[in-house]
Protein backbone atom coordinates (compact mmCIF):
# COMPACT_ATOMS: atom_id res chain seq x y z
CA UNK A 1 0.00 0.00 0.00
CA UNK A 2 1.04 3.61 -0.99
CA UNK A 3 1.42 6.24 1.71
CA UNK A 4 -1.52 8.62 0.33
CA UNK A 5 -3.76 5.67 0.93
CA UNK A 6 -3.60 6.68 4.69
CA UNK A 7 -3.87 10.37 4.36
CA UNK A 8 -7.41 11.88 5.03
CA UNK A 9 -8.37 15.80 5.22
CA UNK A 10 -9.07 16.78 9.00
CA UNK A 11 -10.29 20.44 9.96
CA UNK A 12 -8.05 22.11 11.97
CA UNK A 13 -10.56 22.94 14.46
CA UNK A 14 -11.07 19.55 15.14
CA UNK A 15 -7.42 18.27 16.75
CA UNK A 16 -8.34 18.74 20.46
CA UNK A 17 -6.05 21.07 22.52
CA UNK A 18 -7.09 20.85 26.03
CA UNK A 19 -8.90 17.47 27.73
CA UNK A 20 -12.14 17.61 28.83
CA UNK A 21 -13.26 18.40 32.07
CA UNK A 22 -14.00 15.04 33.04
CA UNK A 23 -12.14 11.77 31.38
CA UNK A 24 -14.95 9.48 30.87
CA UNK A 25 -17.38 11.95 28.76
CA UNK A 26 -15.09 11.74 25.73
CA UNK A 27 -16.99 10.55 22.85
CA UNK A 28 -16.46 7.18 21.43
CA UNK A 29 -16.97 5.58 18.12
CA UNK A 30 -17.80 2.05 18.47
CA UNK A 31 -16.62 -0.01 15.01
CA UNK A 32 -18.03 -3.93 14.72
CA UNK A 33 -15.13 -4.55 12.06
CA UNK A 34 -16.54 -7.85 10.48
CA UNK A 35 -19.92 -5.62 9.56
CA UNK A 36 -18.44 -2.21 9.13
CA UNK A 37 -21.14 -0.83 11.72
CA UNK A 38 -20.69 2.35 13.24
CA UNK A 39 -22.48 3.37 17.07
CA UNK A 40 -22.08 7.16 18.89
CA UNK A 41 -21.15 6.55 22.60
CA UNK A 42 -20.28 8.69 25.10
CA UNK A 43 -16.92 6.54 26.66
CA UNK A 44 -18.36 6.64 30.12
CA UNK A 45 -20.96 3.92 28.07
CA UNK A 46 -17.54 1.87 27.27
CA UNK A 47 -19.16 -1.47 30.09
CA UNK A 48 -21.96 -2.10 27.47
CA UNK A 49 -19.42 -3.34 24.94
CA UNK A 50 -17.87 -5.78 27.74
CA UNK A 51 -18.51 -8.92 29.28
CA UNK A 52 -17.80 -11.14 32.15
CA UNK A 53 -14.26 -12.96 31.77
CA UNK A 54 -13.07 -10.37 29.05
CA UNK A 55 -9.23 -9.23 30.31
CA UNK A 56 -8.12 -5.74 29.66
CA UNK A 57 -4.85 -5.28 29.02
CA UNK A 58 -3.66 -1.06 30.18
CA UNK A 59 -0.26 0.31 29.51
CA UNK A 60 1.14 1.35 32.90
CA UNK A 61 4.20 3.38 31.39
CA UNK A 62 4.19 7.14 33.19
CA UNK A 63 5.25 10.15 30.98
CA UNK A 64 8.52 11.52 32.26
CA UNK A 65 8.88 15.12 32.66
CA UNK A 66 11.89 15.39 30.01
CA UNK A 67 11.69 18.77 29.07
CA UNK A 68 14.80 20.66 30.78
CA UNK A 69 15.24 24.61 30.04
CA UNK A 70 19.16 25.57 31.04
CA UNK A 71 22.21 27.45 30.42
CA UNK A 72 25.66 26.53 28.04
CA UNK A 73 29.05 26.82 29.90
CA UNK A 74 30.77 29.21 30.25
CA UNK A 75 28.87 31.55 28.00
CA UNK A 76 25.45 31.58 29.79
CA UNK A 77 22.81 30.89 26.83
CA UNK A 78 19.41 29.45 26.74
CA UNK A 79 19.11 25.33 26.28
CA UNK A 80 16.90 23.27 25.84
CA UNK A 81 16.84 19.81 26.39
CA UNK A 82 14.76 16.78 25.50
CA UNK A 83 15.05 13.40 26.86
CA UNK A 84 14.00 10.59 24.02
CA UNK A 85 15.58 7.45 25.49
CA UNK A 86 18.23 6.03 28.06
CA UNK A 87 21.09 4.63 26.33
CA UNK A 88 23.83 2.06 28.46
CA UNK A 89 26.37 3.39 30.70
CA UNK A 90 24.20 6.35 31.70
CA UNK A 91 23.93 7.94 28.58
CA UNK A 92 21.13 9.73 27.20
CA UNK A 93 19.60 10.38 22.90
CA UNK A 94 18.20 13.69 23.37
CA UNK A 95 17.29 16.54 20.99
CA UNK A 96 18.77 19.82 21.73
CA UNK A 97 18.12 23.58 21.14
CA UNK A 98 19.52 25.34 19.31
CA UNK A 99 21.47 22.28 18.33
CA UNK A 100 24.24 24.04 15.89
CA UNK A 101 25.66 25.51 19.82
CA UNK A 102 25.62 22.09 21.26
CA UNK A 103 28.51 20.57 19.75
CA UNK A 104 30.39 17.43 21.12
CA UNK A 105 32.15 18.49 24.72
CA UNK A 106 29.38 21.10 25.24
CA UNK A 107 28.54 21.71 29.06
CA UNK A 108 25.31 22.32 30.64
CA UNK A 109 23.73 23.14 33.83
CA UNK A 110 19.81 22.81 34.77
CA UNK A 111 18.28 23.82 37.94
CA UNK A 112 20.54 26.80 39.25
CA UNK A 113 23.46 24.47 38.81
CA UNK A 114 22.52 21.16 40.61
CA UNK A 115 21.97 19.25 37.62
CA UNK A 116 25.07 19.56 35.20
CA UNK A 117 25.37 17.27 31.58
CA UNK A 118 27.95 17.02 29.10
CA UNK A 119 27.29 16.87 25.30
CA UNK A 120 29.04 13.66 24.04
CA UNK A 121 28.19 13.14 20.66
CA UNK A 122 25.86 13.32 17.83
CA UNK A 123 23.33 11.09 16.42
CA UNK A 124 22.37 10.34 12.59
CA UNK A 125 19.30 11.47 13.46
CA UNK A 126 20.37 15.11 14.24
CA UNK A 127 20.06 14.52 17.97
CA UNK A 128 22.80 14.19 20.20
CA UNK A 129 24.00 12.00 23.34
CA UNK A 130 24.21 13.43 26.71
CA UNK A 131 25.52 12.22 29.89
CA UNK A 132 24.87 13.37 33.96
CA UNK A 133 26.78 14.38 36.35
CA UNK A 134 24.45 11.95 38.57
CA UNK A 135 22.96 8.59 38.70
CA UNK A 136 19.62 7.42 37.39
CA UNK A 137 17.14 7.40 40.68
CA UNK A 138 19.14 11.10 41.52
CA UNK A 139 18.16 12.51 37.84
CA UNK A 140 14.64 11.09 38.16
CA UNK A 141 14.09 13.23 41.02
CA UNK A 142 15.74 16.36 39.46
CA UNK A 143 13.17 15.84 36.29
CA UNK A 144 10.33 15.45 38.56
CA UNK A 145 11.73 18.58 40.41
CA UNK A 146 12.95 20.59 37.31
CA UNK A 147 11.89 18.89 34.08
CA UNK A 148 8.41 19.39 32.26
CA UNK A 149 6.15 17.32 30.64
CA UNK A 150 6.48 17.26 26.60
CA UNK A 151 3.27 17.54 24.83
CA UNK A 152 2.99 16.76 21.35
CA UNK A 153 3.91 19.30 18.65
CA UNK A 154 0.37 19.63 17.23
CA UNK A 155 -1.09 20.27 20.80
CA UNK A 156 -0.64 24.58 20.88
CA UNK A 157 -2.07 25.78 24.16
CA UNK A 158 -0.23 25.35 27.73
CA UNK A 159 -1.62 22.30 29.85
CA UNK A 160 -3.33 24.00 33.26
CA UNK A 161 -2.50 20.27 35.15
CA UNK A 162 0.03 18.64 33.77
CA UNK A 163 -1.60 14.89 35.76
CA UNK A 164 -4.11 15.12 32.53
CA UNK A 165 -1.38 13.76 30.00
CA UNK A 166 -0.69 10.76 32.37
CA UNK A 167 -3.23 8.24 32.53
CA UNK A 168 -4.65 7.41 36.26
CA UNK A 169 -2.83 4.20 36.46
CA UNK A 170 0.51 5.28 35.19
CA UNK A 171 3.07 4.46 37.76
CA UNK A 172 6.47 3.32 35.41
CA UNK A 173 8.80 6.55 34.28
CA UNK A 174 9.79 6.35 30.92
CA UNK A 175 7.78 7.55 28.33
CA UNK A 176 7.74 10.91 26.40
CA UNK A 177 4.37 10.43 25.20
CA UNK A 178 1.04 8.80 26.83
CA UNK A 179 -0.49 6.28 26.12
CA UNK A 180 -3.61 8.32 25.12
CA UNK A 181 -6.39 5.77 24.63
CA UNK A 182 -6.00 5.47 28.27
CA UNK A 183 -6.44 8.44 29.05
CA UNK A 184 -10.29 8.38 29.17
CA UNK A 185 -10.54 5.84 32.21
CA UNK A 186 -11.45 7.86 34.94
CA UNK A 187 -11.45 6.23 38.86
CA UNK A 188 -15.43 5.51 38.40
CA UNK A 189 -15.13 3.86 35.20
CA UNK A 190 -12.39 1.59 36.16
CA UNK A 191 -14.26 0.62 39.31
CA UNK A 192 -17.48 -0.05 36.99
CA UNK A 193 -15.66 -2.38 34.94
CA UNK A 194 -14.01 -4.22 37.76
CA UNK A 195 -17.32 -4.66 39.32
CA UNK A 196 -18.80 -6.71 35.87
CA UNK A 197 -15.96 -9.21 36.32
CA UNK A 198 -13.69 -7.92 33.82
CA UNK A 199 -10.23 -8.88 34.51
CA UNK A 200 -7.65 -5.29 34.56
CA UNK A 201 -3.79 -6.38 33.58
CA UNK A 202 -0.95 -4.23 33.04
CA UNK A 203 2.19 -4.26 31.02
CA UNK A 204 4.82 -1.14 29.93
CA UNK A 205 5.78 0.44 26.57
CA UNK A 206 8.14 3.45 27.07
CA UNK A 207 6.34 5.19 24.57
CA UNK A 208 9.26 7.03 22.42
CA UNK A 209 9.39 9.86 19.85
CA UNK A 210 9.48 8.19 16.93
CA UNK A 211 5.57 7.74 17.50
CA UNK A 212 5.34 11.71 15.99
CA UNK A 213 7.79 10.87 13.72
CA UNK A 214 6.30 11.05 10.05
CA UNK A 215 6.38 8.50 7.68
CA UNK A 216 8.36 9.38 4.60
CA UNK A 217 8.86 6.50 2.03
CA UNK A 218 5.92 6.05 -0.43
CA UNK A 219 5.57 2.37 0.00
CA UNK A 220 4.56 2.27 3.29
CA UNK A 221 6.98 -1.20 3.54
CA UNK A 222 10.19 0.61 3.30
CA UNK A 223 9.26 2.40 6.38
CA UNK A 224 11.93 1.98 9.21
CA UNK A 225 10.14 1.43 12.48
CA UNK A 226 11.51 2.80 15.48
CA UNK A 227 12.54 0.63 18.55
CA UNK A 228 10.60 1.08 21.88
CA UNK A 229 11.45 -0.94 25.15
CA UNK A 230 8.64 -3.19 26.46
CA UNK A 231 8.28 -5.24 29.64
CA UNK A 232 5.75 -7.90 30.36
CA UNK A 233 5.97 -9.63 33.95
CA UNK A 234 5.18 -13.20 34.58
CA UNK A 235 1.90 -12.28 36.19
CA UNK A 236 0.64 -10.69 33.16
CA UNK A 237 1.56 -13.10 30.62
CA UNK A 238 0.12 -16.06 32.60
CA UNK A 239 -2.92 -14.05 32.97
CA UNK A 240 -2.89 -13.55 29.12
CA UNK A 241 -2.04 -16.91 28.20
CA UNK A 242 -5.00 -18.16 30.45
CA UNK A 243 -7.87 -15.93 29.10
CA UNK A 244 -6.32 -16.94 25.37
CA UNK A 245 -6.62 -20.36 26.23
CA UNK A 246 -10.02 -19.85 28.10
CA UNK A 247 -11.39 -18.61 25.02
CA UNK A 248 -11.57 -15.02 26.98
CA UNK A 249 -11.24 -11.71 24.69
CA UNK A 250 -7.77 -9.44 25.19
CA UNK A 251 -8.75 -5.88 24.83
CA UNK A 252 -5.64 -3.72 24.27
CA UNK A 253 -6.52 -0.23 25.67
CA UNK A 254 -4.74 1.35 22.73
CA UNK A 255 -2.19 0.64 19.90
CA UNK A 256 1.50 0.92 22.27
CA UNK A 257 -0.65 -2.56 23.94
CA UNK A 258 -1.56 -4.36 20.90
CA UNK A 259 2.11 -3.41 19.71
CA UNK A 260 3.87 -5.03 23.01
CA UNK A 261 1.38 -8.01 22.87
CA UNK A 262 2.08 -8.78 19.07
CA UNK A 263 5.84 -8.22 19.77
CA UNK A 264 6.03 -10.93 22.22
CA UNK A 265 3.85 -13.37 20.60
CA UNK A 266 5.25 -16.98 19.79
CA UNK A 267 2.83 -19.44 18.43
CA UNK A 268 -0.48 -17.78 19.99
CA UNK A 269 0.99 -16.95 22.95
CA UNK A 270 2.84 -14.12 24.90
CA UNK A 271 6.40 -14.52 26.61
CA UNK A 272 7.43 -12.69 29.55
CA UNK A 273 10.39 -10.62 29.66
CA UNK A 274 12.00 -6.56 28.93
CA UNK A 275 12.84 -6.41 25.20
CA UNK A 276 12.68 -3.90 22.55
CA UNK A 277 10.57 -3.99 19.56
CA UNK A 278 10.61 -2.33 16.30
CA UNK A 279 7.47 -4.56 14.92
CA UNK A 280 5.50 -2.32 12.42
CA UNK A 281 2.09 -3.22 11.88
CA UNK A 282 0.17 -2.51 8.94
CA UNK A 283 -2.85 -4.14 6.46
CA UNK A 284 -1.73 -7.63 5.76
CA UNK A 285 -0.75 -8.24 9.20
CA UNK A 286 -1.79 -11.36 11.42
CA UNK A 287 -2.93 -10.41 15.08
CA UNK A 288 -2.35 -13.55 17.45
CA UNK A 289 -3.33 -11.92 20.40
CA UNK A 290 -5.87 -8.91 20.59
CA UNK A 291 -9.77 -9.31 20.12
CA UNK A 292 -10.53 -5.75 20.57
CA UNK A 293 -8.61 -2.14 20.21
CA UNK A 294 -9.60 0.50 22.40
CA UNK A 295 -7.87 3.39 20.81
CA UNK A 296 -7.59 7.18 20.08
CA UNK A 297 -7.75 9.18 16.54
CA UNK A 298 -4.74 9.05 14.70
CA UNK A 299 -2.72 11.87 12.39
CA UNK A 300 -3.12 11.03 8.44
CA UNK A 301 -0.13 9.23 7.33
CA UNK A 302 1.01 7.83 10.51
CA UNK A 303 2.02 4.49 11.80
CA UNK A 304 -0.56 4.20 14.46
CA UNK A 305 -3.38 4.57 11.49
CA UNK A 306 -1.78 1.97 9.60
CA UNK A 307 -1.97 -0.42 12.94
CA UNK A 308 -5.74 0.56 12.87
CA UNK A 309 -6.30 -0.12 9.54
CA UNK A 310 -4.43 -3.76 10.01
CA UNK A 311 -6.89 -4.09 12.96
CA UNK A 312 -10.11 -3.12 11.51
CA UNK A 313 -9.56 -3.31 8.07
CA UNK A 314 -8.70 -0.54 5.65
CA UNK A 315 -12.18 0.20 4.12
CA UNK A 316 -13.58 0.25 7.40
CA UNK A 317 -10.81 2.41 9.26
CA UNK A 318 -11.13 4.93 6.14
CA UNK A 319 -15.23 5.27 6.13
CA UNK A 320 -14.82 5.59 10.02
CA UNK A 321 -12.49 8.60 10.00
CA UNK A 322 -14.57 10.53 7.61
CA UNK A 323 -17.70 9.65 9.88
CA UNK A 324 -15.72 10.89 12.94
CA UNK A 325 -14.78 13.88 11.10
CA UNK A 326 -18.34 14.87 9.53
CA UNK A 327 -19.44 14.09 13.36
CA UNK A 328 -16.94 16.70 14.72
CA UNK A 329 -15.37 14.35 16.96
CA UNK A 330 -12.25 15.64 18.47
CA UNK A 331 -9.02 13.78 17.24
CA UNK A 332 -5.66 13.02 18.17
CA UNK A 333 -4.13 12.95 21.96
CA UNK A 334 -6.48 15.21 23.95
CA UNK A 335 -9.42 13.86 21.24
CA UNK A 336 -12.41 11.24 20.98
CA UNK A 337 -11.78 7.62 21.21
CA UNK A 338 -12.61 4.60 19.19
CA UNK A 339 -13.69 0.57 20.24
CA UNK A 340 -13.42 -2.23 17.55
CA UNK A 341 -13.65 -5.23 18.12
Amino acid sequence: MQLEDFNYCLPTELIAQVPLKQRDNSRLLVLDRSTGALEHRLFWELPVYLRPGDLLVMNDTRVLPARLRGRRVPTGGKVELLLLKELESGRWEALVRPGRRCLPGQKLTFGAGGLRAQVLDRTAAGGRIITFNCSRSELDAWLVRIGEIPLPPYIRTQLSDPERYQTIYATQLGSVAAPTAGLHFSPKLLSDIKAMAVDICFITLAVGLGTFRPVKENNIKAHCMHKERYRINHAAAAAINKAKAEGRRIIAAGTTVVRTLEAAAVAGKVEPGERDTDLFIYPGFEFQIIDALITNFHLPKSTLLMLVAAWAGYENTMLAYREAVINKYRFFSFGDAMLIS
